[in-house]
């Protein structure tokens, strides 16, 4: 009865093994992010702080709130390790939806421009 209740060790290949121990990742990767987020952070401050307006503020708080989000989720959510299909499917819904996002921009502008010009002539 003990035989069959022996237990077998069977080799795990190597990353089998790192897997279930978990990745360590070296503190001044994460210090250097978190350097990084700070100047972009920093940076999106500066653009008040100068009284920029316009489609340039908004472009410049847009870019530095991806690129901290981009950093957010490749290093803090370990997505930079990740496998790439997981990759996909985490960022190509975003990223079509912002293409949606852009197209309802154009459209709205159309549609603006339409009833202007349907009202204007008193219809």
């Amino acid at each position: 009865m003990a035989h069959a209740t022996a237990h077998h060790a069977v080799p795990q290949p190597h990353h089998a093994t790192a897997h279930a121990e978990g990745q360590q990742h070296p503190i001044k990767l994460y210090l250097v992010v978190w350097a990084w987020l700070f100047v972009l952070s920093t940076m999106s401050y500066l653009v008040d702080y100068f009284h920029l307006h316009g489609h340039l503020r908004w472009s410049l708080i847009v870019l530095f709130m991806m690129l901290k989000a981009g950093l957010i989720v490749a290093v803090f959510m370990h997505m930079a390790w990740e496998r790439l299909t997981l990759v996909y499917a985490i960022l190509i819904p975003p990223l079509a939806i912002l293409v949606f996002v852009g197209i309802m921009v154009l459209e709205s502008d159309y549609t603006l421009l339409s009833r202007i010009l349907f009202f204007a002539n008193g219809a």
